[in-house]
């Protein structure tokens, strides 16, 4: 058991020091020798757990998705209205952006996937698909209206706060990324509420903005 512990506390470390070297250098400019010197571990350690650095670089990516889906099922247990979930669970990510190395670097990974030979992009369907979901239910409550389509907002919302925190990461380091995605959602709510809904469209992107989310 404790040999267990010490080989999960030393992948761990090794996931921690790639992440910090990826999302500084990118995929192409990093290297094992880096990563195993931000991780304080040596190569054989490295090599112990991960045969490559595409292994370690795919690794990322799947510690980052676990991350965000375990904060995003947080958000569905607590049972909102559908369109207040879409909104905090991009608030969740831009939080997660601005706080969680490991994310960071995840989302560099992901968007620097032609450099690996499989594809990477399953973190993307998975939330495409909770999106479509969830429009589905805003429609069902009343609040999305009824012509939306839901795949085509689904992957709308995606692509354009894929967009927005690359734009932000750009221009100001994502210094201003809560406040752009809060402008996005301002924008889209404009044209995706029911003509019937009676409450302010600024209270919901105002989610955004707002220190624990309600």
């Amino acid at each position: 058991m404790v040999l267990q512990d010490r080989a999960r506390a030393t992948r761990q470390s090794i996931i921690a020091g790639a992440a910090a070297v990826f999302e500084e250098r990118g995929y192409g400019n990093a290297s094992l020798t880096q990563v195993s010197e931000a991780a304080g571990v040596t190569k054989g350690a490295l090599y112990f757990h991960f045969k490559s650095k595409e292994d370690l670089a795919r690794e990322v990516i799947d510690e980052q998705h676990r991350m965000a889906r375990a904060e995003s099922e947080k958000i569905l247990a607590e049972d909102r209205p559908a369109l207040a979930t879409m909104i905090l669970m991009c608030r969740m990510f831009g939080l997660q952006l601005l706080n969680e190395p490991v994310v960071k670097a995840g989302i560099r990974l992901t968007l620097e996937a032609s450099a690996f030979d499989r594809p990477v992009h399953r973190p993307y369907e998975d939330w495409i698909a909770v999106m479509e979901q969830l429009t589905e239910q805003g429609k069902s409550e009343g609040q999305i209206g009824p012509a939306v389509d839901p795949a085509a907002l689904a992957r709308y919302i995606v692509a354009s706060f894929t967009g927005v925190q690359m734009v932000s990461d750009v221009l100001t380091g994502r210094h201003d990324v809560m406040r752009r995605i809060e402008d996005m959602w301002e924008i889209l709510l404009m044209g995706i509420l029911h003509e019937d809904f009676q409450g302010d469209p600024r209270a919901l992107s105002g989610l955004l903005s707002s220190p624990t989310g309600d």
